[in-house]
């Protein structure tokens, strides 16, 4: 009897810790991006690839929206997954890595550079062209396997280099959600729907105020805000950053330093949301997205210049970038590599920088109306992101080989 209370005690410890780990969660998304890929590549698997473009019509009483399975994961799963990284952004800003400006100032000047490099390196190559537009694509780092292929290293990493390949990703989304909100909307802005949005946001903020840490209530609100915020013409996953930022954090005793503590409302989403992310919206995402013929012929002559705009952009302008502004806030005094960490060691993270799957992808779709180009894209983004992966892991091997270990 104890044998088998242990080995169930035992079986859920294993599947918390699966469910909770970053390698298992970029793996996954990794597998479906590979089986997407060859869903659109082989006849048998036809019925996946097409799947995508399938209507789902609901309704509400007189009201009804129909729209391709695909949009509703890009439009509706996707905004959740942008609540969780506002959740996580809200976390970091408050008592993580971006919590004071010392912490703050490494990660931010990485992610500036990391950033601002990409996005010049594909102007350079698009300049002038149909995919001009394109900048943002290469401007992101995809968290979850950048983490996920770091992860591989277990403790040979110095723990100071993955505190701050985490804060540097945090940073870079806050960054790409700013140029998605921006340069990529999804329809002509409506400014009346924008004024709804905002009196919703003020409404949240009020409950907040008012001490109130009912989950229905916000998510409740939540809905409404993304209601509005779809019709405004912005991108509607912009409204799950927006919730986020509006979740209480402190505790009901009003204290953010208990933030970790059981009765913090943003901890206990934040905790729910993680297996649904990381286990079904983004290989959801994965799935309905990455699939892209791998044939030149299909790209109709002459190769697009939005390829090697990503593919330089995300595996040449991403390290340098990083490297580049990291040295400045050294340089300057403004912050102090992380104890552990060599110069050699951030470049290597920089190349893992350059896997900007999810969120490349997202834009990737806003960006171009042509298919042509869409699909070039996702080439790029899908080639360019196996390569940094695996280039990252074998400098960061390569570097941390005779580095004292930080257990």
């Amino acid at each position: 009897m104890k044998r088998n209370k242990v080995y169930v005690l035992r079986r859920r410890v294993l599947m918390h810790r699966l469910l909770h780990s970053d390698m298992t969660g970029g793996v996954l998304l990794m597998a479906c991006a590979v089986t997407a890929v060859l869903a659109a590549n082989i006849p048998a698997m036809e019925g996946l690839h097409r799947l995508w473009d399938t209507a789902l019509t609901v309704s509400f009483g007189d009201n009804t929206l129909s729209m391709p399975l695909r949009t509703w994961i890009d439009d509706v799963l996707m905004a959740v997954f942008f609540f969780s990284v506002g959740l996580e952004i809200k976390r970091e800003l408050l008592v993580g890595e971006l919590s004071t400006r010392k912490k703050a100032m490494l990660p931010m000047f990485a992610a500036l550079g990391g950033m601002i490099f990409p996005a010049v390196i594909y102007t350079v190559f698009n300049a002038g062209t149909p995919s001009s537009g394109g900048w943002g694509i290469p401007m992101a780092t995809d968290i979850a396997f950048a983490i996920g292929v770091l992860s591989l290293l277990g403790t040979r990493c110095p723990v100071g280099l993955k505190v701050l390949l985490v804060a540097l990703a945090v940073v870079d989304d806050i960054g790409a959600i700013i140029v998605l909100a921006l340069f990529y909307p999804s329809h002509d802005i409506h400014l009346i729907y924008l004024v709804y949005a905002a009196v919703t946001v003020l409404v949240l903020l009020a409950v907040n105020k008012a001490g109130i840490r009912s989950v229905l209530v916000y998510l409740t609100l939540g809905v409404v805000l993304f209601v509005f915020v779809f019709r405004s013409g912005i991108h509607a996953t912009i409204a799950g950053v927006v919730l986020a930022m509006t979740i209480p954090a402190r505790t009901s005793k009003g204290d953010v330093r208990t933030f970790t503590g059981p009765d913090s409302l943003l901890c206990r989403m934040e905790a729910a949301l993680h297996p649904w992310v990381n286990f079904l919206i983004m290989p959801l995402f994965a799935l309905a997205n990455a699939g892209v013929m791998i044939d030149p012929e299909s790209l109709g002559g002459p190769m697009p210049a939005v390829i090697p705009g990503i593919f330089f952009g995300l595996l040449f302008g991403k390290p340098l970038g990083i490297l580049a502004f990291s040295w400045l806030a050294v340089k300057l005094g403004l912050a102090g590599l992380p104890e552990g960490t060599k110069w050699r060691q951030v470049l290597a993270l920089g190349i893992l920088g350059g896997i900007g799957f999810t969120m490349s992808i997202f834009i990737d779709n806003l960006a171009f109306a042509d298919t042509r180009l869409i699909n070039a894209g996702k080439l790029a983004i899908l080639a360019t992101s196996f390569l940094a992966a695996c280039a990252g892991l074998a400098a960061l091997y390569m570097t941390t080989n005779k580095t004292k270990l930080i257990k």
